[in-house]
């Protein structure tokens, strides 16, 4: 299946692609496929969460995107300051609105339950629907899987990887970067012209054009926001945003040239995480979890270069096009194989996606991809507390200058190299499978048992 620019880069909400936005649309997914009339039949709705989306859900914000979700929110243009006082109102009333529309009885602790025992068997991130009439007849059932980036597939996509599985044709199709090398050869053009040919295939040239815009801009916006904002993030950890702060000390005691760029590409890519940590509105990149690395590699490269159209428009089809291969070769989802598929992914896609802005050769764009994933094989997913903060948001910094240290050394270079980008992926996914699933997610390993919550003083 041909994952495209726009099923990459989703617009979604805080703090988690796999535990907030894919939950959220699975719970209106499942209500809106239901056959005609049933809902209107509806009595009580029931979901049950399983594997990691059990063990971070309350952190992650799971549960209140699943109550959004039957209340028929998407992520994309979702209220988020409404949400905190409509979630209020189910527990308080104990009923629920679905799809805005047929109210019915729900009581968070029967309706929505956290299961820490089982999992479902195609991937940790599963979620299991139902739904009964007055009778206590069970009118639907259907389980649903988050496989992160905001990606929700049920049985019979899983192994398709995006929604409905239906198969698309693309002028230049591939599966792998070695197959994309090969046609841009016979094709002697940049790889980049092979994506934008593809993205004009499936959505139109003005389409695409619009969506990288809106996609710059909200990133662009999210570092600003973050750059700005003070406080505490919300969760028990109380942990101080940081952003504004070492913005401030950059500019009040500037540094040497190359030291400050990387001090404000850490400061951008911690904005933009924060702004995540605390529910804000973000780009999945290819995750929420991940979703500081390219803007803050963006903002590094619109700061020196402009904001020259067709550079930007590299960026992204490039980038893009990286981080389809690592979720189809591999995954993008912390759950499966640890923040390796987080963090890694988005290096690489920042990585490829700068080296092409910079007219990069094909060779080099793929050089620099496969450095920045390489260098973050075995990163297992470890947050504290269940929270997308420590160390989530410090990993977004270091995986954007990471990314960019990979793209500089991928241009001093011929673009030879020993270890290609498809076997860097290829690794990544055999390194998720051998790693234990309390190092994936599920806060039962790592950080997140040697740290205790009881040393912070709240």
């Amino acid at each position: 299946m041909y994952i495209s620019l726009q099923d990459m880069f989703k617009i979604g909400i805080g703090p988690s692609s796999s535990h907030t936005v894919g939950p959220m649309r699975a719970a209106r997914r499942f209500l809106l496929e239901l056959p005609e009339g049933t809902l209107q039949q509806a009595a009580r709705v029931q979901v049950e969460l399983f594997g990691s989306l059990a063990h971070t859900g309350v952190g992650h914000g799971t549960d209140r995107a699943v109550l959004m979700g039957l209340c028929g929110e998407i992520p994309d243009d979702v209220d988020t300051d409404s949400i905190p006082g409509r979630v209020q109102a189910i527990q308080t009333q104990q009923r629920i609105a679905l799809m805005g529309q047929y109210t019915v009885p729900f009581d968070p602790a029967q309706d929505l339950l956290f299961n820490f025992v089982d999992e479902l068997p195609l991937h940790t991130n599963g979620m299991r629907f139902r739904l009964w009439n007055e009778q206590r007849q069970l009118l639907a059932e259907r389980e649903l899987y988050s496989i992160g980036g905001g990606f929700v597939v049920d049985a019979e996509e899983h192994f398709v990887g995006s929604a409905r599985g239906a198969e698309v044709e693309v002028p230049y199709p591939f599966a792998t970067m070695q197959e994309l090398l090969e046609l841009a050869e016979r094709a002697q053009r940049p790889i980049s012209d092979l994506l934008m040919a593809n993205e004009v295939a499936l959505h139109g040239h003005d389409s695409t054009i619009d969506f990288i815009q809106r996609i710059q801009q909200l990133m662009l916006d999210g570092v600003a926001r973050g750059m700005r904002a003070q406080g505490v993030l919300p969760g028990v950890l109380q942990v101080p945003r940081r952003a504004r702060g070492m913005a401030e000390q950059l500019m009040a005691a500037p540094l040497a040239a190359g030291e400050a760029s990387m001090s404000w590409v850490s400061a951008w890519a911690i904005a933009m995480n924060e702004e995540n940590a605390a529910g804000g509105r973000v780009v999945t990149a290819p995750t929420n979890g991940a979703a500081g690395v390219l803007p803050a590699v963006l903002r590094y490269f619109t700061e020196r270069h402009g904001q020259a159209a067709e550079a930007v428009q590299r960026f992204f089809l490039v980038a893009a096009a990286v981080g389809g291969l690592c979720k189809r070769n591999a995954s993008i989802s912390g759950a499966e194989v640890g923040c390796q598929g987080e963090v890694g992914s988005a290096a690489a896609m920042a990585a490829a996606g700068l080296a092409a802005a910079l007219g990069a050769s094909n060779a080099r764009i793929e050089n620099a991809a496969e450095i920045a994933l390489e260098h973050h094989l075995g990163m297992t997913c470890d947050p504290i507390a269940g929270l997308v903060q420590v160390p989530c948001i410090e990993r977004n910094a270091m995986g954007a200058v990471k990314a960019i240290n990979a793209c500089s050394m991928a241009l001093l270079g011929t673009g030879v190299h020993m270890v290609s980008l498809d076997q860097a992926i290829a690794t990544m996914r055999e390194t998720g499978r051998d790693m234990q699933s309390r190092y994936k997610e599920t806060s039962l390993g790592g950080l997140a048992v040697t740290f205790s919550v009881r040393q912070v003083d709240c």
